[in-house]
């Protein structure tokens, strides 16, 4: 990806995107997707972690990943989630995270693009049984910024850690902001 670091940044400054970083990035976190409201998301964060470079992975359905979709999927950093049945797949991921030195997931927190009462709880069960924090990345169609915002260690006081996410969040746009889900736990 490090080769394409230059001509994806060329492309979000063509396109007016401002790419956002931490100074210091965490070994191992699980990265949260905020506001996720539209297709056009997709394309940006692989712009982004091209431009960063950043070589996180990133959780999709399943059903994305069907047929001659699948390689290319998976060759892009993804990996495949049933979400119609418990499958184990938050003790699998932490057990991921226990065993890499380095390893970054990306999650759509509210899990699809359509209006939700609240976020999936899949990455704060990850993130607290790996023992690992917690980045926010957006795509502010408004600020037109795409990238990582902060990192938080949960603390397991769920309101706690909702509302620094929330402070964190504040003012973010989606692309389609009255699709975007209130940031409290299902």
């Amino acid at each position: 990806m490090s080769v394409l670091r230059g001509p994806a940044r060329l492309i979000l400054k063509s396109l007016g995107w401002k790419l956002i970083d931490l100074p210091q990035r965490p070994a191992k976190a699980v990265v949260i997707a905020y506001p996720h409201t539209s297709n056009w998301d997709f394309p940006l964060t692989l712009l982004a972690l091209a431009a960063l470079p950043y070589g996180a992975q990133w959780v999709a359905k399943d059903t994305l990943f069907r047929g001659l979709m699948g390689p290319i999927m998976r060759g892009l950093g993804g990996v495949a989630v049933n979400r119609r049945e418990r499958t184990g797949f938050v003790e699998r991921v932490a057990d991921e995270f226990r065993h890499r030195e380095d390893f970054h997931l990306i999650i759509a927190t509210e899990g699809t693009r359509s209006l939700q009462p609240g976020w999936k709880s899949g990455f704060y069960r990850i993130a607290l049984a790996a023992g690992v924090p917690v980045v926010m990345a957006t795509v502010d169609y408004e600020k037109h910024e795409v990238g990582l915002l902060a990192t938080i260690t949960l603390t397991g006081d769920e309101a706690t850690d909702m509302a620094q996410i929330a402070l964190c969040y504040e003012g973010r746009r989606g692309y389609r902001h009255e699709q975007a889900s209130p940031i409290r736990l299902l």
